[in-house]
C-alpha cells in the first residue's frame, strides 16, 4: 500500500484525491513518469480527464506531492535513527530495515524515485530531490563512518565505496520484491544485515 493509499486512522478510509494520488504512484511506477499521461491516470482511475483536473492541475503536480509525501516519512525516520542513543551496528541495522519497510510499504514511490528523479531534477520544482539524495547519503556515510570509528566496522574499509554497495543493494531489491511471497520484507531485511555485517563465509574455514 502506498502512503497516498494509506487509510486514515479515524476509519473514515482513503480520501479520493488519495485514492488518485496512488493510482497515479502505480501509473509512474509501471510506465514511467515520462510515459504516463493525465489521461492514462485517469483512465486507471475510471473517470475522465478533466475531473482529475478538479484535484491536480498537472500530472507534475501529483508525482511532486507523492515524493514529498514519501520522503518526509523516510527521512523523519533516518533523523530519528541518526538522534537515537544505539550502538554504530544497531543504526546500521535499523536503517537497513527501516529501507526495507520503505521498498514493502511504498514501492510504487519507490520506484519512481529510482527511475524518474534524475529526469524530475532537472526542473526547478523538483530540485529538493537532489537535496534529498544527498541527505540519504550522508545518512549511509555518517553511520559508516561511525561504525568504523567505534570498532563495529573494520577499519580499513573505504567509506564511499561500502555506501555505495549498501545503496545499491538494498535500494535494487524494489526491482524484485513482493509483497506476499515467501519471505516477508522483515525476512530479506535479517538477511541482508547478516550478510552487509558478518559475510557469507563460515569463520575458520580454509580458502581453496
Amino acid at each position: 500500500m502506498s502512503a497516498a493509499s494509506t487509510p486514515d486512522p479515524t476509519g473514515a478510509g482513503p480520501s479520493r484525491r488519495e485514492q488518485l494520488l496512488a493510482i497515479a504512484a502505480q501509473q509512474f511506477a509501471e510506465k514511467g513518469f515520462r510515459n504516463t499521461t493525465v489521461r492514462d491516470i485517469a483512465d486507471a482511475a475510471g473517470i475522465l480527464s478533466g475531473s482529475l483536473y478538479h484535484h491536480f492541475d498537472s500530472k507534475e503536480s501529483m508525482v511532486d506531492e507523492i515524493l514529498v509525501a514519501f520522503q518526509e516519512e523516510l527521512f523523519g525516520q533516518y533523523d530519528a535513527i541518526l538522534a537515537s542513543g544505539d550502538d554504530a551496528r544497531s543504526k546500521l541495522e535499523a536503517a537497513v530495515r527501516v529501507s526495507f519497510e520503505a521498498i514493502d510499504k511504498h514501492p510504487h514511490e519507490v520506484a519512481i524515485f529510482q527511475n524518474d528523479a534524475n529526469h524530475l531534477g532537472s526542473f526547478e520544482r523538483f530540485g529538493y530531490l537532489a537535496d534529498r539524495n544527498a541527505q540519504s547519503r550522508q545518512v549511509w556515510v555518517t553511520l559508516i563512518e561511525e561504525g568504523v570509528r567505534t570498532g563495529v566496522l573494520r577499519a580499513d574499509l573505504d567509506v564511499t565505496l561500502t555506501y555505495r554497495f549498501i545503496r545499491d543493494t538494498v535500494w535494487v531489491a524494489v526491482r524484485w520484491y513482493r509483497p506476499g511471497r515467501d519471505l516477508t520484507h522483515t525476512d530479506i531485511a535479517d538477511q541482508y544485515v547478516r550478510i552487509l555485517l558478518d559475510g557469507i563465509a563460515v569463520e575458520g574455514k580454509n580458502h581453496g
